[in-house]
């Protein structure tokens, strides 16, 4: 219930720092107004760890439990498990990663070729790195035979599943 409330008034106020259509200066005192905020706000850089990209403040009614990390670790073998393919065909490859990723992932990874996924099968369980602070983001590391990939996964809602945004291939 606070999220519907903390996103009004940011709606409100933006719009109230949005210039007005007419800019002529009101001339009566009963023409001034004063913004009220529905909920308090902080846009201040410092009112806590974010969700990545920055758009939702984070654990706002999501916390961590068990069944979540449970599920994260799933989906990111599941879809390092299916981009790890390079044999496959192109159209084949996109359409089976793209039911684990976020709209993003999707645009991000449509022109990849998988044959130049130098990775071809997942080594072993995914090991989750958990920021207690952001129940909206996790990231993975999925070992593969060419090495270990770090695998951004973002959810929406408590009750919305993980998705992928991104499959950084390993650094050495």
């Amino acid at each position: 219930m606070k999220k519907p409330l903390a996103l009004l008034a940011v709606a409100l106020l933006c719009t109230a720092c949005a210039p007005a259509a007419n800019t002529t200066p009101a001339t009566s005192p009963s023409a001034s107004t004063t913004p009220t905020a529905a909920a308090p706000v902080s846009l201040s850089a410092n009112s806590g760890p974010q969700a990545p990209g920055g758009t939702v403040p984070a654990t706002t009614g999501i916390t961590w439990d068990q069944a979540s990390k449970d599920h994260a670790v799933e989906v990111a073998e599941n879809a390092m498990a299916d981009f790890a393919r390079p044999g496959v065909e192109e159209k084949q490859w996109a359409n089976d990663l793209a039911r684990w990723l976020t709209p993003q992932g999707t645009a991000d990874y449509s022109a990849v070729d998988p044959a130049n996924v130098p990775a071809n099968r997942v080594t072993g369980p995914a090991k989750l790195i958990v920021d207690e602070a952001n129940g909206y983001g996790v990231t993975a590391a999925v070992p593969t035979n060419a090495g270990t990939y770090t695998v951004q996964l973002l959810r929406t809602g408590k009750d919305a599943p993980w998705k992928v945004n991104r499959l950084t291939p390993p650094t050495s």
